[in-house]
């Protein structure tokens, strides 16, 4: 039997719906790191299927360094303006701004395929397909420049 609490620690720590987490656990009949990857398998292969589509709307995030000395415009796009203004979709594009500044990445696939500086047991690849699974849209990296005195 799979309790409410098990499913409200998996959502805490996915971020996936309750009954994404809850069919997820009665799967592997309560174990929660098989239900993680279950999840995780989940919103690669729904990434995946949005891949395809338009994204036009977005932001562009700029980062500074404390020291003053580094800086990041980044454009990061999306499908429709109301995910552009959600503050998950803007942690995202703060998130990778920051790390482009600390890891002085080249271009979008060096990027993609870079350990993400804020968790190192996922690429900055993952962090986004992740995002695309919760909020139910393509995200894109447009553009982005790192500026260094």
């Amino acid at each position: 039997m799979i309790t409410a609490e098990q499913v409200k620690n998996l959502r805490d720590k996915t971020g996936a719906s309750m009954m994404d987490c809850k069919k997820a656990l009665e799967h592997v009949k309560g174990d929660e790191k098989k239900a993680m990857k279950i999840l995780e398998e989940k919103e690669r292969l729904t990434a995946m299927k949005k891949s395809e589509r338009k994204a036009e709307q977005g932001i562009i995030e700029a980062y500074v360094h404390s020291n003053k000395k580094i800086g990041v415009l980044l454009e990061l796009k999306c499908e429709t303006d109301f995910v552009a203004k959600n503050e998950e979709f803007k942690e995202l594009a703060h998130d990778l701004a920051m790390h482009i500044a600390a890891m002085d990445s080249k271009d979008e696939k060096s990027l993609l395929d870079e350990l993400f500086i804020k968790d190192l047991s996922i690429t900055t690849k993952n962090l986004i397909e992740s995002k695309i699974g919760k909020l139910g849209e393509n995200i894109k990296i447009g553009k982005f420049t790192r500026f260094e005195l």
